[in-house]
């Protein structure tokens, strides 16, 4: 229970010098206008791990994970387990030692495609690690992750929160509910939410994790079907959004801090352009 106490990827290297982005990523940051900002911070894209980034990696209960099923659609899922959970077994390969849970879709996912993104957030200290791979399953159903890019982003919009994992209650019921648009209980879950993971997936570039916070109340639950947040300056790169113009569909992850619960969503996203509608989001 948890408690509140990109890409297959190709062989593109990071540089400063080299161009790493894909055409949809590209599309998004020249109509951003921050084209030459994306172009000179690629550079912190790294294809192994530093014992810095290590060091951050072993201290983490939680890591999130986006992959994609047989149909295409888009999961984020979250694992979850005792510091140290998450090892290296070398600079370019990351092992995660607790398998999915029951009918969390992460593992058949993992079978049928093996792109996957990780984001490992450390809320308490706001530092996040982002790494973008291949997984291969293992027998006992854990998996490791090759790694092909791997940076630190930056503090923005974490929300400072203390973390603990602690076992499952006797006789839990952790049989997942699955329907085709929100109840009331999950909208006013989103509602009040200052964070939420979302993932996102190129046809040829792989899968990526990235998260979302604000102040409770920055999504905008539009009925049991359809949700609106704003989305504010990050590190300019654009790589949900640039996934997002290639691919539209998404997975959205909510974690439930007061019943270790989580809400896993998946769908088709938009971005919204439109000058008059992102007025009404100031900062986005």
């Amino acid at each position: 229970m948890i408690e509140n106490r990109r890409r297959p990827i190709g062989s593109r290297a990071a540089g400063p010098t080299r161009e790493i982005y894909h055409p949809g990523e590209l599309a998004v940051q020249t109509r951003a206008g921050s084209r030459e900002m994306a172009r000179r911070v690629q550079g912190i894209v790294e294809p192994t791990l530093k014992p810095g980034f290590q060091e951050c990696l072993r201290e983490q209960p939680m890591a999130f994970v986006a992959s994609v099923d047989t149909e295409g659609s888009v999961w984020a899922s979250v694992l979850a387990g005792p510091p140290g959970f998450l090892r290296t077994v070398d600079e370019a390969t990351i092992h995660l030692g607790v398998a999915p849970f029951e009918g969390d879709p992460l593992g058949d996912n993992l079978l049928a495609n093996d792109a996957v993104g990780l984001l490992l957030i450390d809320f308490a200290n706001r530092r996040r690690l982002r790494v973008n791979g291949r997984a291969q399953l293992l027998p006992d159903g854990t998996f490791d992750v090759q790694i092909q890019q791997v940076y630190l982003n930056c503090t923005k919009y974490i929300q400072a929160r203390r973390v603990a994992i602690s076992p499952l209650a006797s006789g839990s019921d952790l049989r997942p509910q699955r329907n085709n648009g929100l109840t009331k209980a999950q909208q006013q879950l989103i509602a009040k939410s200052d964070t939420f993971f979302v993932a996102s997936a190129h046809p040829n570039a792989g899968a990526d994790l990235s998260h979302r916070g604000g102040n409770p109340g920055f999504i905008a639950v539009d009925g049991p079907n359809q949700l609106i947040w704003p989305d504010y300056t990050g590190n300019s790169m654009f790589n949900t959004l640039g996934n997002i113009e290639a691919n539209p569909r998404v997975g959205l992850l909510f974690l439930d801090y007061e019943t270790g619960g989580t809400l896993q969503l998946s769908g088709e996203t938009r971005v919204i352009w439109d000058e008059e509608q992102v007025a009404q989001y100031p900062g986005a």
